[in-house]
């Protein structure tokens, strides 16, 4: 019988599957300069969490997994609470405080949070691999937000941004806790399927009029079924064999991607604190890359690694 850790013949190694979620991540800002002007951000989010997460519910019902995990009950809800509070954390702490700074708070700020909640609730042990790797990270984050357009730092903005960083390590601490009952695929489905209707209301009161035309359906589509149901099952997938906290320091290859699309798609000339961030950036997924490959080379013994033992859960669902 295999370990959850341990990478099956014929299958992506986990970090990968979660360098490719960011990678699709970090295609949202530049789908949503392509597409109408008069899309507002709370309205996009809504609706690519309402397509998202309806594709995501159709593939458990073609695969016979769309029953209702009783069980599993508290995670699921903490988790899909998680991805529908983040939509408005995220655009509200955006608004108050500026793209560059709000963005960076919000994606930086995930991993340090993840680390710290799957060490109180999973007893995941963050090890000194992953601090460097974060710590390379997030500075380069903030190089590239220092390489921005200039902003007012609003202290109600910064707090609203790390709102939207709690809510993403929530719902990757519950995942990791619900993957234990379910696959990935249905862990998924129910996730966003909750989270979409929580957030489905937006749509009554946004004008998403523009979703009609071609450049909104486009956008929609990518954005609910690439950047949601693809990026989710890939970054689900890959959690189910790695520690939480490595999965969210992998997860920040959406920044970069973010600018290298900016770059080559948009045509924006970015400084040279830009490549610089970048390069901080990717080597410091390279670096939780590598040590998550170690562990996960490690031949299983009698005593689990660091990082991979049991633990309360988040919550535990028996």
């Amino acid at each position: 019988m295999s370990s959850p850790t341990t990478r099956r013949p014929g299958r992506a190694p986990a970090p990968a599957l979660v360098l490719a979620a960011g990678l699709l991540w970090g295609t949202t800002g530049t789908a949503q300069a392509l597409g109408p002007d008069d899309a507002t951000s709370l309205g996009v989010g809504a609706l690519r969490l309402l397509i998202g997460g309806g594709a995501l519910v159709a593939v458990a019902v073609a695969r016979g997994t769309a029953r209702w995990p009783r069980s599993a009950t508290p995670s699921l809800l903490l988790a899909a609470a998680g991805v529908a509070a983040y939509q408005p954390f995220f655009f509200a702490g955006v608004r108050a405080t500026g793209v560059a700074v709000g963005t960076v708070v919000a994606i930086g700020s995930g991993p340090v949070l993840a680390g710290l909640l799957a060490w109180a609730f999973r007893r995941e042990r963050p090890g000194a691999a992953w601090a460097a790797a974060t710590a390379l990270a997030i500075a380069g984050c903030l190089v590239l937000a220092a390489a921005g357009a200039p902003a007012d730092v609003d202290l109600g903005g910064i707090v609203l941004a790390l709102g939207a960083g709690l809510s993403y390590s929530t719902y990757a601490v519950a995942t990791k806790s619900l993957l234990a009952h379910l696959d990935p695929v249905r862990a998924a489905a129910w996730t966003f399927g909750v989270a979409a209707l929580v957030l489905s209301p937006v749509l009554i009161v946004e004008d998403v009029s523009w979703v009609v035309t071609p450049a909104g359906a486009a956008m929609a589509a990518h954005l609910g079924l690439v950047a949601t149901t693809g990026s989710y099952l890939l970054f689900t997938r890959g959690l189910t064999g790695l520690p939480v906290a490595t999965a969210a320091t992998l997860s920040l290859a959406e920044p970069v991607t973010a600018s290298i699309l900016g770059i080559t798609v948009l045509g924006e000339r970015p400084s040279p604190l830009v490549y610089g961030g970048m390069a901080l950036v990717l080597i410091g997924l390279a670096v939780a890359a590598r040590a998550s490959g170690r562990a996960l080379s490690r031949p299983r013994g009698r005593r689990r690694p660091p990082g991979t033992r049991r633990g309360r859960g988040f919550p535990r669902s028996a």
